[in-house]
């Protein structure tokens, strides 16, 4: 699971190939098995093979062609050996497909029923887990959580003095806790236990969770406070997490192909999608193991999402009541400190009111996006550290074809700025912990370039304002009175982060 930051990605049209309807689509072997949920028909297998050759960049640039781009070949651009997906559409799964193979070189296809780690998307299941002893009145939302934590607590500083962390905190991100993610446990290693995930206790390869801010008043999106949640739970409950997890939300929803057990059960191995490196190698082992099941340890399918999905847009308009009550998920999609909801990322307004997660575990990026009212959303799950901007490139296909509300590419003017301008915004500037963005005037060109990625071009469609082309990217600069550049702040999908300059 990875925080939350600007992606940097290096994106360019690859040669067009054809897509069809047969099993065996490329020389390289990639293969899709398809199901259907609803009736087949001509017109579906028409409207897939739309989505199939529609994929689409986030911006529209205004004098420069606007091309849709076939899935098959984005899988080769990003060497994503494999990906998963899902449509909801008139509150119901419409239909599933799965691409490619479970691993680089290997012959067994990707289909819906393959498993993927669905990473950062384990929290909303959990989330809903939580509330359902909420609405059990098993917990308080708004109570001191060491107030039901039994084998551990929070430890006490400055900081918690006047505010408590409490589960709203936690599960809208706002408890000022510290460790945003975690990059798991290789095959060869030690798995530590809860108990030294919390404290930062070899062999646990994070650092302990503590409150380094006051709770309850900014949001910093922390997977370690998930852990914190999942010893909640399993204190409160006394059973094991994965037990609860089953127990509350996957079987009641019908998530049949889905566990929070960690490692993963032999007899599961054959059915799971391998993870891949940037390269498109296979990870030693297949896959890490995540102890810190509630943040990132969730396997499963877009399908079993998709029910989750549905279960929340029924449970919004009174259809359905199997996990939660119509004020309970209410509740779940109300914004907190931040503009989040209760374990999900809330986006748009009104028509465009809808629901996200994404997630990032080693060698796995995955997206599931669903509307509030209108009954439509996807699930995409890929098995490649590069399906960050691949998700999204087939969620916007989706988004055209289904006529999501406010979805589509944004149109882009690029406009011309005196390129001595850019030496006033070179330099550093904080984006999170440990992670910058230092951006240069090179020849004439404005470039960033973030923490461990490539150095790219930004774009001016004013003298203050750029954009990537190919990530849904944007970058403001800020002056204070005297014209001096003093930070900035990046819009990536509809959120503002401010950054300082450093340096």
């Amino acid at each position: 699971m990875k925080i939350r930051i600007p992606v940097f990605i290096l994106l360019f049209l690859c040669t067009a190939f054809s897509l069809g309807i047969a099993s065996i689509f490329s020389p390289t072997g990639l293969a899709k098995k398809r199901i259907y949920t609803s009736t087949q028909s001509a017109r579906l297998d028409e409207r897939i093979r739309r989505v199939e050759n529609g994929l689409l960049l986030p911006f529209i640039i205004k004098g420069e062609p606007s091309v849709a781009m076939k899935l098959v070949d984005r899988m080769r651009f990003y060497k994503n050996p494999g990906v998963s997906v899902v449509v909801i559409n008139n509150g119901k799964i419409e239909w599933a497909n799965g691409y490619g193979v479970q691993e680089t070189g290997g012959n067994k296809s990707i289909t819906p029923e393959t498993l993927f780690q669905a990473a950062s998307i384990s929290k909303p299941i959990v989330a809903m887990a939580m509330l359902r002893l909420v609405q059990e009145n098993k917990l308080n939302l708004d109570e001191d959580v060491n107030e039901k934590l039994v084998s551990w607590k929070v430890l006490e500083n400055n900081f918690t003095k006047e505010q408590k962390v409490t589960l709203r905190g936690l599960l809208s991100h706002s408890a000022s806790l510290m460790v945003s993610g975690f990059r798991g446990y290789a095959v060869d290693e030690e798995i530590p236990t809860i108990l030294q995930i919390l404290d930062g206790v070899t062999p646990a390869n994070s650092i302990p969770i503590r409150v380094d801010g006051t709770p309850n008043k900014d949001f910093r999106y922390a997977g370690g406070g998930y852990v914190v949640v999942q010893k909640l739970a399993e204190d409160v409950t006394k059973k094991p997490f994965r037990s609860f997890m089953q127990e509350e939300v996957l079987k009641k929803l019908n998530m049949t192909r889905s566990t929070y057990q960690q490692a993963l059960p032999k007899e599961l191995w054959a059915s799971a999608a391998a993870g891949h490196k940037s390269n498109g190698a296979k990870m030693k082992g297949n896959w890490h193991t995540y102890p810190e099941m509630a943040a990132a340890g969730l396997w499963t399918t877009p399908s079993d999402l998709a029910r989750f999905a549905i279960e929340i847009q029924k449970s919004k308009s009174g259809k359905s009541n199997r996990v939660l009550s119509i004020e309970m998920v209410n509740e779940m999609l109300t914004p907190q400190i931040g503009g989040w909801g209760l374990g999900l990322e809330l986006r748009g307004k009104n028509k465009s009111a809808r629901f996200a997660h994404g997630g990032g575990n080693e060698g796995y990026r995955c997206l599931m996006v669903a509307y509030t009212d209108s009954g439509q959303g996807a699930v995409v799950m890929t098995n490649s550290v590069n399906g960050t901007n691949f998700t999204e490139e087939i969620m916007r296909s989706i988004a055209k074809e289904y006529g999501w509300f406010d979805y589509l590419p944004k149109a882009k003017v690029i406009v011309s700025v005196e390129p001595k301008i850019y030496d006033i915004y070179a330099g550093q500037y904080q984006i999170a912990p440990n992670f910058i963005l230092t951006i240069t005037n090179e020849n004439g060109k404005l470039m960033s370039q973030a923490t461990g990625q490539p150095n790219f071009e930004l774009f001016a469609e004013s003298e203050t304002e750029f954009f990537l082309k190919a990530v849904e990217l944007e970058i403001k600069f800020v002056k204070n009175t005297q014209g001096k550049v003093t930070g900035l702040v990046s819009r990536e999908r509809e959120r503002d982060t401010p950054a300082q300059k450093i340096k």
